[in-house]
């Protein structure tokens, strides 16, 4: 959905007869998905002229590692020349507008890549990230998924500044693993390095033991839930869809089975996943009975590039403005580390809001 339309309430992955309805005189244009991913590639290779230390996260969307770029007391400057730079190779080649952001950390960047668009730049100087991070609503912050952000609200908690200055252990016990790495990025620290080559798993998956049997189907199918949209948001992360989606359960006898289903369409919506997850479960239950499950997880596999991503829909010329984009961007998946984070800057063409989010983890 263009920037223009959004203001009569039109979204990224909505029904397309209820955008109409909700903006009568749109223009719908046919997506040209080779032509995306033409573009995507050019993208990609004008932002590797500013850093060898290029990670994708998508058709229109990566991290630069700028390490180094500017020196030793540099303050910004370098760096900011060098992604302005890119910027600007990529509006006058491409015609496309494009947002930056130049951080400490991986986090930050995305942030304010997303909060500079549709095609502005913002720059945190070493050591900001935190104050930058602070006025900024929590739930713009990666990881944080709209229920988690509901939880959060319920305890008073309106920004990221809020949130780090919460007790980590609480938030640990309140929401395990994610808990502890969201209050670390809250406070600007996010170790995960820039990888330069993306992985190319051959499935995305997410499972959890649980510490007794659960007979009860509605706790099996919330905690299938939470695997359809973590696995949801990795998909979008990593620009791909899958074919195929599969429960796997272990029984409390550990006896295991596994149960697939091959989809129409390629997908990386979370709600097709669940719907897929849940349809599996039901027929297990159906075909063994009441018993207890001590894991249960989802996986999606057989998976596809993504086709629709670019956003033409902001460009300069008519020929780019006419191309709309189709596909959601996904929120940036944050992986606790042990190493420093180089200073990074995520572009990005004009996108869409992210719509993934990480649920309190195993």
């Amino acid at each position: 959905a263009s920037y223009e339309s959004r203001r009569y309430g039109c979204r990224s992955a909505q029904p397309m007869v209820q955008a109409l309805r909700l903006c009568p005189r749109a223009i719908v244009v046919p997506p040209r998905p080779d032509l995306y991913r033409e573009a995507s590639r050019a993208f990609h290779a004008i932002l590797r002229g500013s850093s060898p230390l290029v990670e994708s996260a998508g058709l229109d969307e990566a991290y630069v590692d700028l390490t180094g770029v500017g020196g030793g007391g540099a303050g910004g400057a370098v760096e900011r020349a060098a992604i302005a730079g890119a910027c600007d190779r990529i509006r006058s080649e491409l015609g496309l507008p494009v947002s930056a952001c130049v951080a400490g950390s991986r986090t930050t960047a995305k942030v304010g890549s997303d909060r500079a668009k549709p095609d502005g730049l913002i720059v945190v100087e070493a050591g900001g990230d935190a104050a930058f991070l602070a006025p900024v609503p929590v739930r713009e912050l990666p990881m944080v998924g709209p229920r988690m952000a509901q939880e959060l609200a319920a305890s008073g908690v309106a920004t990221i500044g809020e949130l780090a200055a919460l007790d980590r252990r609480w938030l640990q016990v309140r929401f395990g693993r994610v808990g502890a790495a969201v209050h670390d990025r809250a406070r600007g620290r996010d170790p995960s390095p820039v990888r330069a080559q993306p992985r190319s798993a051959r499935s995305v998956s997410r499972e959890v033991t649980f510490g007794a049997d659960v007979l009860d189907r509605d706790t099996l199918r919330r905690t299938l839930a939470r695997h359809a949209e973590r696995v949801g948001r990795d998909l979008r992360a990593d620009g791909r869809r899958a074919r195929t989606v599969t429960l796997k359960l272990r029984w409390g006898d550990f006896q295991t089975l596994t149960r697939s289903r091959t989809l129409e369409r390629p997908t990386h919506a979370t709600r097709a996943l669940a719907a897929a997850g849940e349809e599996l479960l039901d027929g297990v239950l159906a075909e063994r009975g009441r018993r207890g499950v001590r894991l249960i997880g989802l996986a999606a596999s057989n998976l596809v590039a993504e086709d629709l991503q670019l956003g033409f829909d902001a460009a300069a010329g008519p020929a780019a403005r006419a191309s709309q984009r189709a596909g959601a961007r996904a929120a940036t998946r944050g992986r606790p580390g042990a190493a420093p984070a180089p200073r990074g800057a995520p572009a990005r063409g004009a996108g869409e809001e992210a719509d993934g989010g990480s649920l309190p983890g195993e």
